[in-house]
């Protein structure tokens, strides 16, 4: 298999289908580094309203997020869901950004890629696909996002295995597509649009912009009979 020229099919069905998802929604670097904590085990409606919450109360900034107790600060990221832990999640987060970067964003940012993801993942709370969200769109760097939606795509079209991890995964994308952050930033947008209306659980291929994109024999067989 062609796996760069399937990618490029699978994007151009997405992009013509959907068009462009303008991600990630927010207004600031800071902005898009809390929603993506927050949006661990949720939706994005969810996560809206806990942040519009931190607006309100006028500590939607490091400095007042730092100098919060993490009980009032759950208090108001309720609506995220499980908001004792990702209350802990985002103090853990400050309080690190502030112990090295000084509470700077773009002192963070200015790290080279390779550094600054693993300085990301060294922080207690932030996992892969938060740390490269992070990347991705706040600093703008490239790097592939993956999540659950991505390997059930590529597993029904044959570019991977189910044995595929994390990583093997996001090779696939930075290996086989140009690095460039404009392309990784509409493509993990258009798997997950994708992921939501049709690539289920339970598959809905009929209506499926990517009903005709390649897939093994063994793969038609479980479109055909969808668990």
């Amino acid at each position: 298999m062609d796996k760069a020229k399937v990618l490029t099919e699978i994007y151009d069905r997405l992009f013509s289908s959907f068009g462009k998802q303008y991600w990630w929604p927010g207004n600031t670097g800071f902005e898009v580094v809390i929603g993506a904590i927050l949006t661990q085990n949720t939706n994005w409606t969810n996560v809206e309203k806990a942040i519009k919450n931190l607006k309100t109360a006028k500590i939607f900034t490091p400095k007042k997020l730092y100098e919060i107790d993490q009980d009032e600060l759950a208090e108001l990221i309720k609506p995220s869901g499980y908001f004792n832990v990702k209350a802990k999640r985002l103090k853990h987060f400050i309080e690190w950004l502030f112990l090295n970067y000084n509470g700077s964003l773009s002192k963070l940012f200015k790290l080279d890629f390779a550094t600054l993801r693993e300085q990301l993942l060294s922080v207690n709370g932030i996992g892969k696909e938060t740390a490269d969200s992070i990347i991705l769109y706040a600093a703008e760097k490239p790097t592939f996002v993956v999540d659950a939606y991505t390997k059930r795509v590529l597993v029904r079209h044959g570019v991977i295995t189910d044995d595929y991890d994390y990583e093997a995964i996001k090779e696939v994308f930075e290996d086989n597509l140009p690095k460039e952050v404009p392309l990784y930033n509409e493509y993990h947008a258009l798997i997950v649009m994708v992921g939501k209306y049709y690539c289920k659980p339970k598959m809905q291929c009929e209506e499926c912009p990517l009903e005709n994109v390649y897939r093994t024999s063994k793969t038609k067989r479980m479109a055909d009979c969808p668990k």
